[in-house]
Order: C-alpha cells, then sequence, then structure tokens
C-alpha cells in the first residue's frame, strides 16, 4: 500500500522549481565542446607545446620522434589540428613542415577562458 506524501514534504519539493539561467544555446555548447575536444588529447597537447616552443616550422619526422607513438597516430593527430585550424603546414620534398597558428590558439584559450570565468 502506497501513502500520500504529507503537506509538509509537498511543500519543501515546489522549491526545487526555481528558475535557472538560460544554458548556451546548441551552437554555442558544440562550439565549446569542440574547443574542450581539441585540447583533450595527450599527444596533441604534446604536438601544440612543440610547435609552440619552436620560433621556425618544423618537421613532421620531428614531431614523430618527440612524442611516444607511432607515426600513423601523429598523422591522425597532425589532420585533427590542422581541421581545427591550430597548425598549417607546408610540403617540401616528401616532408611536410609544420607551424602553428598562434591567433588561432589564443583565440580557442580566450574562448574557453571566457566560458569557465561565466562559471564563477
Amino acid at each position: 500500500m502506497t501513502t500520500l506524501p504529507t503537506i509538509e514534504l509537498l511543500e519543501r519539493t515546489t522549491g526545487c522549481c526555481t528558475p535557472i539561467p538560460t544554458p548556451l544555446s546548441e551552437v554555442e555548447a558544440d562550439s565549446i565542446s569542440n574547443d574542450f575536444q581539441i585540447f583533450a588529447h595527450p599527444v596533441r597537447v604534446q604536438i601544440l607545446t612543440a610547435l609552440a616552443a619552436s620560433a621556425d616550422s618544423v618537421c613532421v619526422c620531428d614531431l614523430e620522434t618527440a612524442v611516444a607513438v607511432k607515426q600513423p597516430t601523429v598523422s591522425y593527430h597532425l589532420k585533427l589540428l590542422r581541421d581545427a585550424g591550430l597548425v598549417s603546414y607546408e610540403r617540401q620534398g616528401p616532408w611536410a613542415y609544420y607551424t602553428l597558428n598562434r591567433e588561432a590558439v589564443t583565440t580557442r584559450q580566450a574562448r574557453i577562458r571566457a566560458y569557465l570565468e561565466g562559471w564563477g
């Protein structure tokens, strides 16, 4: 047999329906999620920090030796970073030379920072 809630219980539970701030739009949520995802993998972070530390373009062969994964994995992460606009490359013969798109990285960092500051 079930019992009905008491009036006291009903009064306490009505407070759960207070208005909440408007959440991010679907587009904004997707954008910030993509920002977090691109920086979320250790290999991508290693690649980005290696490129950030270099004043010149870095040969893909040097990136492959800088991280502890095999070449196909490095290529996969470089493609994701290119698609995100965070790195660019130039082919010279059989080699590709990568550079960090510092402006794009700064823009993403600022967007993440602004989003997180909104939490405080």
